[in-house]
């Protein structure tokens, strides 16, 4: 499935598709003043189109992004992550810490916990899956970049062509049964860090629970919402769960429905939707700073919720003291 070609121009911006089903780079944009309303309006289309934006110097600052992201909706923010024990590096609670940089300013040490725990960000995930009330879209900006040579791109896969071109039976399938599954941060944190994380059982903590397949509704599509957080399939036995859990990633992420993108220059942006694609971090040589700061915002759709109760409660990791205090903090759930 291609990109369709017959959208109308947008207008105050240009756009270079970056693949053939997804993707686009969106240059002529002017961060340094309020974006007009029809020109936000065109850019609401075209991240419902593309799936993701990638913008380049943008020049924004801790305010401007903050600001440009509350036009897409109300920011979560990480007061919880603060509750257990995180220390706040920024002005704004709603830029979360995307990086690998301290409170000292200093590069983390690969062997610490926070080091540990952010390998789950190397896998090919959807934000705040795990939390009851999901994430449409997460706005990333790079602050301090690691020299171009060293890797540090990061990776999208297109989830809405990956579900269309399943395999017929398969596709009609998921729709006839309608899986519901269970999504960790646990679960994915293990998997990333097995061995840090070898004494954690995350089914010892509540998990959310989100459709497989849904209506992407504001492009009228399908997707397939999977993500390293997803831990089981309601009402299958495990080994069925996890085979088709895995037999739906490896689909969703062959090369025709990923790409790569580099950071080039503090300023760049990328704009994504959690609901219809997923993406990573990619490996890059350690020792160099990597400062990245994400703002997240609450999915107003019908599905925001998942079927998870509005009332049920986020939880969070304690990043100093190792395993044991991540498991303790996170027994100790705070309100969304």
């Amino acid at each position: 499935m291609s990109i369709e070609k017959d959208d109308p121009v947008f207008r105050g911006f240009q756009v270079t598709e970056l693949h053939p089903t997804f993707g686009a780079e969106i240059s002529g944009l002017d961060f340094s003043q309020p974006i007009p309303d029809e020109t936000f309006q065109d850019l609401l289309a075209a991240i419902t189109k593309y799936g993701f934006c990638v913008f380049r110097k943008t020049g924004l600052d801790d305010a401007g992004h903050v600001e440009f992201s509350r036009r897409f909706g109300e920011l979560d923010d990480v007061k919880r992550y603060m509750q257990n024990g995180r220390k706040l590096r920024y002005e704004f609670y709603e830029l979360f810490d995307a990086g690998n940089v301290d409170e000292n300013g200093q590069t983390v040490d690969p062997a610490s916990p926070r080091a540990q725990y952010n390998k789950g960000n190397g896998l090919y995930h959807v934000d705040s899956s795990f939390n009851p009330r999901r994430a449409s879209y997460s706005i990333l900006r790079a602050v301090v970049l690691p020299p171009p040579q060293t890797g540090g791109n990061t990776d999208f896969a297109d989830t809405r062509t990956a579900f269309a071109e399943l395999p017929e039976d398969m596709r009609q399938m998921l729709i006839k049964n309608d899986y519901v599954v269970a999504h960790s941060l646990h679960h994915s944190r293990k998997v990333a860090a097995p061995e840090f994380f070898k004494d954690l059982d995350p089914t010892a903590f509540d998990m959310t629970r989100h459709r497989l397949v849904q209506l992407h509704e504001r492009s009228g599509r399908m997707n397939l919402y999977t993500a390293a957080h997803a831990h089981h399939i309601e009402g299958l036995p495990q080994r069925e769960s996890d085979e088709l859990l895995k037999t739906l990633m490896e689909h969703a992420t062959q090369d025709k429905y990923t790409i790569s993108i580099p950071w080039k220059d503090p300023g760049d942006m990328i704009l994504w939707d959690n609901t219809a694609v997923m993406h990573r971090a990619g490996e890059f040589a350690g020792g160099y700073p990597r400062d990245m700061r994400r703002t997240t915002v609450h999915d107003s759709s019908s599905q925001a919720w998942g079927l998870n109760a509005k009332e049920t409660l986020a939880q969070g990791f304690v990043l100093d003291g190792g395993p044991a205090a991540m498991m303790a903090s996170a027994s100790r759930p705070v309100a969304v």
